[in-house]
């Protein structure tokens, strides 16, 4: 293959959909090509075009309009423009025109109709919506992702248990199930003495037991598997569990040198990975002081590479991650109470931003307050003051570093008893001013963490009712929420920090996921939604007026996209040592994830000016 063939699959090679193609195919490919030059300003694809082509932009710009005239979508480099291949397609019956002078690479449509026949995967990216391509993408980058990272490090002998149930092989079939059944376990070592004779599970109890007819008063030896692999109590958890995989089995027998020391199943290794966050909260309850919560916390980080690496999403480990977090905030203020007393009066903890959404990646800031009951006495705020300020310093201990905005409840503009919270509220619905609208990502999205005397449940009516009745309230919180935009320049780009410590990367958080965290905030609001967590919110908008189905699972979807690229970049970077951020290069990322990247902001920014458009935003920001 000569130098520009090779430059030219290379190009194929490194942008979607062309990327999911096999290597030998990708061989191939620039032989089927043909190569054209437009000049700035002419239709595209040409009018006087023989044969129906897909084009792929090499350099240049295209811009797509509907039938109005009214501009849908912008084209450049690596985008394709299938408009005469696919008839069908909604976009077929846009046109377009080329705004700077253009290289674009032809593809014959019979050429791409075998292309889709033969390969699926290829095929799907023409067939799918958006919103099904990123579903499908995420599936993708969970599946690349799942390295059973915590599986890794841990040893098959620290998770079998220290009690080797165990049968002989003339045991009965019945007694054989009796004692699974009393010890809760899957399966059964057969052992004749000291050797190891054989396994049941309970598939071999419904095979070849009772799918076969067999009487529970024959021996355990006519149905145990005598063929076994084992493992070695000094095995790697993610070793184990390729074997199990690889052998298509899942249990196995575990040594001890030549001692039978238990077995381990693939269901125990599952457990493993998705419980690290149960056993950090049991230990915290269990915690008797800072110090030893403090200890807990650093295992934060790891919690969220062992997710990452286990294939989970940004919303299982935020919630996760939040799951602990409630957990060390719930010990701090009964750590607080047993020093301090019990409390004067009832009040509520409550938690604000990204632990109130159930967001949190391991150690971001803390956003809080307290709700205080109305029947309070002013020297009872010694006593809050002094628990604001135990929980706040334990939690900057741990990990959760003080809110550099004070956003704490051992600021006293934020330690307030109900009827001041309620004027709070009323004031920034009614009033909403800058600082209010400011302060709207914290106080828009409350959760209670410690309320025994359920005083939250009137504040949080309180809220949804005067958000839903006021429009012009709703209308400010739109303009503000507009001001986050996805990166996406002028044709598509992702546009990057130039310079500095962030040199060539974007900030994925606030350019990314703070958008539709920000969108459905404000769909809350105006139709009175009270969760709080995003995607529950994006689909219980999703069933009223004010955001169509497929618009809140486009979303969804995007979230969930971009989330799970931001914390599979962090995982990396807690994995090098280094502290997580959120500015990530499109040089980690395939040409795939690029790809469905541009696709989420595309979609992110089309619906932040749907939402801009109904309550003409522009007037108020």
């Amino acid at each position: 293959m000569d130098v520009e063939l090779i430059e030219i699959r290379d190009f194929l090679a490194s942008h979607h959909p062309f990327a999911l193609l096999p290597d030998e195919v990708l061989d191939r490919l620039p032989k089927r090509l043909s190569v054209r030059y437009f000049r700035r300003g002419v239709d595209f694809p040409p009018r006087d075009s023989e044969e129906p082509c897909l084009y792929i932009l090499r350099r240049g710009a295209v811009e797509l309009r509907d039938g109005n005239g009214e501009l849908v979508s912008k084209l450049a480099e690596g985008d394709i423009c299938p408009l005469r291949c696919l008839p069908e397609d909604p976009s077929a019956q846009y046109s377009g025109v080329t705004a700077e002078d253009t290289l674009a690479y032809l593809l014959p449509c019979a050429k791409l109709e075998q292309l889709r026949a033969q390969h699926p995967d290829f095929a799907a990216h023409f067939e799918q919506s958006t919103g099904e391509r990123l579903r499908t993408a995420l599936e993708v980058i969970k599946d690349t992702s799942t390295s059973s990272t915590g599986l890794m490090t841990v040893r098959i002998g620290d998770l079998v248990g220290s009690t080797l149930i165990h049968a002989s092989p003339e045991t009965s079939i019945g007694e054989a199930a009796r004692i699974m059944t009393e010890h809760r376990v899957s399966s059964l070592v057969i052992m004749d003495g000291e050797r190891l004779a054989g396994i049941i599970t309970d598939r071999d109890l419904r095979g070849r037991c009772l799918a076969a007819g067999l009487s529970r008063q024959r021996p355990v030896s006519d149905i145990m598997t005598t063929s076994i692999k084992t493992t070695t109590v000094g095995t790697l958890g993610f070793e184990a569990l390729l074997t199990m995989t690889r052998l298509n089995v899942h249990h196995l027998p575990v040594l001890d040198g030549d001692r039978v020391a238990g077995v381990i199943s693939t269901t125990d290794l599952i457990r493993f990975q998705s419980a690290n966050a149960v056993y950090l909260v049991g230990d915290i309850h269990k915690a008797r002081d800072v110090e030893t919560l403090v200890q807990i916390s650093q295992k934060v980080p790891e919690l969220q590479v062992n997710l990452v690496g286990g294939g989970a999403t940004a919303d299982q480990i935020g919630q996760a991650v939040s799951a602990v977090t409630d957990a060390l905030t719930k010990r701090l203020i009964e750590l607080a109470e047993a020093d301090l007393g019990s409390p004067p009066v009832p009040y509520a903890w409550m938690a604000g931003g990204s632990q109130a959404r159930r967001e949190q990646s391991s150690h971001s800031d803390q956003d809080n307050a307290l709700l205080i009951a109305d029947h309070m006495k002013p020297e009872d705020d010694a006593y809050f003051a002094a628990l604001a300020k135990f929980v706040n310093d334990g939690l900057d201990a741990c990990g959760y570093y003080y809110c550099p905005g004070e956003v704490m409840a051992s600021n006293p503009k934020w330690r307030q008893p109900l009827r001041i919270w309620r004027k709070y509220f009323t004031n920034w619905i009614e009033r909403p001013e800058p600082m209010a609208l400011m302060l709207s990502s914290v106080f828009f999205d409350l959760r209670p963490v410690h309320d025994p005397g359920g005083l939250f449940e009137e504040l949080r009516d309180h809220i949804l009712q005067h958000s839903r009745a006021n429009r012009i309230f709703v209308a400010y919180m739109t303009a503000n929420a507009l001001k986050h935009r996805p990166p996406l320049g002028f044709f598509r780009s992702i546009v990057l920090i130039r310079g500095g410590e962030h040199d060539h990367t974007f900030d994925i958080k606030h350019r990314g996921t703070v958008p539709v965290i920000d969108l459905a905030r404000v769909y809350a609001l105006s139709v009175g939604i009270p969760e709080i967590n995003t995607l529950e919110r994006l689909k219980a908008a999703g069933e009223t007026t004010a955001l169509s189905r497929d618009g809140a699972a486009n979303l969804v979807d995007a979230l969930e996209f971009i989330g799970t690229l931001r914390v599979q970049h962090q995982a990396r970077q807690l994995r090098r040592g280094e502290k997580a951020d959120n500015y990530l290069s499109p040089d980690e990322l395939s040409p795939l994830e690029r790809g469905h990247l541009k696709d989420s902001f595309v979609l992110i920014n089309m619906m932040q000016e749907a939402l801009g458009q109904r309550y003409q935003s522009g007037r108020f920001a």
